[in-house]
């Protein structure tokens, strides 16, 4: 449930859409989202790649202006798009230099490169946290906390605590973090994933979500559950 094409600079030229789905599908997964820094742009094309053989999950890890990251997960691509498009012009103008951050390349559900992003995205947007989350539920999606428990680019880490005043009923924490932070956050969905840059990154089937129908709104609707104990 989250995942960096090679739309992400930091991630490798080698996760392809068609890597990325048979990655997960050699690693018996039947749900991934795709996550890219600031854009949702490879998503479609893994979407595509992936046809009926695995649900993705289209989505985007928006850094906000406090240099918090925030993975947002939505029903529909267009909703994604939506949300991208908000992000992107809250983006800095400041250009990639792929010698040093690594290349950001858009590619089709073939793997055939169609063009680079131009816009540093690993790069902190002008949106606050408050900002992520409402526009989130604006198009529909559900903002999740990424990684929490790591010393940089979470919500812990930069501002200290969980605003009591978001809407956070799910919150991403890293497997080595999982056993010791789950009781601290009671009545949330705890949500373990690989943040995988790397197709050896992605995780093996441990964790899983119990729904009803395997769909994206689905996944969606069951992670803006408030007041519950489930940890996956």
């Amino acid at each position: 449930m989250h995942i960096h094409s090679a739309l992400s600079p930091c991630g490798d030229n080698d996760m392809t859409p068609n890597n990325i789905v048979n990655m997960a599908l050699l690693k018996g997964l039947d749900i991934i989202a795709v996550t890219d820094h600031n854009s949702c742009g490879n998503a479609g094309a893994v979407i595509r790649a992936a046809e009926d053989r695995l649900l993705v999950i289209p989505g985007l890890e928006v850094e906000s202006s406090e240099e918090v990251h925030i993975v947002c997960y939505f029903p529909t691509l267009e909703a994604a798009e939506c949300m991208e498009k908000e992000v992107k012009g809250a983006l800095s103008a400041v250009k990639n230099r792929p010698e040093i951050f690594g290349d950001q390349l858009y590619m089709d559900e073939n793997d055939e490169i169609i063009g680079t992003e131009e816009k540093l995205l690993v790069s902190a947007t002008a949106l606050s946290v408050y900002d992520i989350f409402g526009l989130a539920q604006k198009f529909g999606g559900i903002a999740v906390p990424a990684h929490i428990d790591r010393t940089s680019y979470s919500i812990i880490s930069n501002l200290g605590f969980i605003p009591p005043d978001i809407s956070a009923p799910a919150l991403e924490i890293t497997d080595s973090g999982r056993e010791k932070l789950m009781p601290d956050y009671p009545g949330r969905i705890i949500l373990t994933n690989s943040d995988a840059h790397y197709l050896e990154n992605i995780a093996e089937r441990k964790y899983y979500l119990d729904l009803p129908r395997k769909n994206a709104q689905t996944v969606v609707d069951f992670l803006c559950i408030n007041n519950q104990n489930i940890f996956l």
